[in-house]
């Protein structure tokens, strides 16, 4: 593919649209998908996309000049976004037409809302809802249900753009999967919670 660079490692992903551009040490894990337009680019420091990721329609991911770019597992970037040289953790979500700017560190179960911007070095707890410019907490809350969910969706999504079907999210078949997985992960929620609290 020649939109797709010779150090790029890709394993197993759910959907890579033609348009999006990979170049560099760049690893792809399972379940990931690469929508429309989007772009990364690692010439020095790598990146990874953690599994069941996905990165969505004009989205540019770029390493930092100290920092490699990694992001975690069922994440949602959203469209427009740009992400450089940052770590986001696990089951985050960073809104539309957000900026994460180098030496920034987000924790896992975040929501990052759209239009956002995170300066250098900027440092996000777990369970963090985060607005403005420069990018606050504004709520503590753990994400990971509405983080996952979102994910789930994506990942459905790539499968059926990846046999050519459109129309996935509007299917009986996939209500009916959403509501099961809503159920799961509530009660997975509900087990770490208890483990929490037994821990505390």
């Amino acid at each position: 593919m020649t939109n797709m660079g010779p150090d790029v490692t890709i394993d197993n992903a759910a959907f890579i649209h033609p348009t999006a551009l990979v170049y560099g040490k760049v690893k792809i894990a399972k379940g990931a998908s690469l929508w429309p337009y989007s772009v990364i680019r690692a010439e020095t420091r790598d990146v990874t996309i953690g599994e069941f990721t996905n990165i969505q329609d004009f989205v540019m991911i770029h390493i930092g000049d100290t920092t490699g770019t990694h992001i975690g597992s069922h994440c949602s970037i959203t469209h427009h976004c740009t992400i450089h040289g940052c770590t986001i953790g696990d089951h985050c979500l960073i809104g539309i037409n957000s900026t994460i700017m180098d030496g920034c560190v987000i924790g896992n179960n975040c929501i990052i809302a759209g239009h956002s911007f995170l300066k250098e070095g900027t440092v996000i707890p777990d369970n963090s809802i985060v607005m403005g410019t420069p990018g606050k907490v504004v709520r503590t809350q753990n994400n990971y249900v509405k983080c996952r969910m979102n994910a789930f969706m994506y990942y459905r999504n790539a499968l059926a753009y990846g046999k050519g079907s459109h129309r996935e999210w509007a299917s009986e078949e996939c209500l009916q999967a959403m509501n099961s997985e809503l159920e799961t992960l509530h009660e997975e929620f509900s087990k770490i919670q208890q483990s929490e609290e037994n821990a505390s």
